[in-house]
C-alpha cells in the first residue's frame, strides 16, 4: 500500500498482482486514509457480506453480477457503481468469471446522515 500521500495513482494491474493474497484472499487493500479504505476484489463466487459499520461503494471494473440488497435483486455490469448504506445486509451473486470491482468503505460508523 505504500506511504500515504496527498495524491497518487493506484494502478489496477499492480494491486491485482497481489491477488490471491498470502492466505488465498481474493480481495486486498489498496489505499487507506483516515476512515476511507479502498480494496480490489476479484471474487471467484457469490460473496455473502455481513452488514458493515460504514457506507460502501463498489465500482465495477469488469464483468457482471447481481446485487442482493434491501429485499431487491439488481443486475449490474462493467462501469456500474453500487451503493450499500451502513448496516444493510447484502451479497453479490451470479458473477461472471472475469469479475473485478473496487470496494470503498468511507465515513463514520453508522454511515452518513441522509440530507
Amino acid at each position: 500500500m505504500g506511504t500515504p500521500h496527498r495524491s497518487q495513482v493506484i494502478r489496477l494491474a499492480e494491486v491485482q498482482a497481489r491477488i490471491p493474497g498470502p492466505a488465498g484472499e481474493h480481495a486486498v487493500a489498496a489505499f487507506r486514509r483516515g476512515p476511507l479504505e479502498i480494496a480490489l476484489s476479484l471474487p471467484l463466487h457469490t460473496t455473502q457480506q455481513t452488514p458493515h459499520a460504514q457506507d460502501e461503494i463498489y465500482f465495477v471494473v469488469r464483468g457482471r453480477g447481481v446485487l442482493i440488497h434491501d429485499g431487491r435483486r439488481d443486475p449490474f455490469q462493467s462501469g456500474d457503481l453500487l451503493f450499500v448504506a451502513a448496516g444493510i445486509e447484502h451479497q453479490i451473486e451470479d458473477i461472471s468469471e472475469d469479475f473485478a470491482m473496487w470496494r470503498v468503505f468511507y465515513g463514520p460508523p453508522g454511515g452518513e446522515v441522509p440530507a
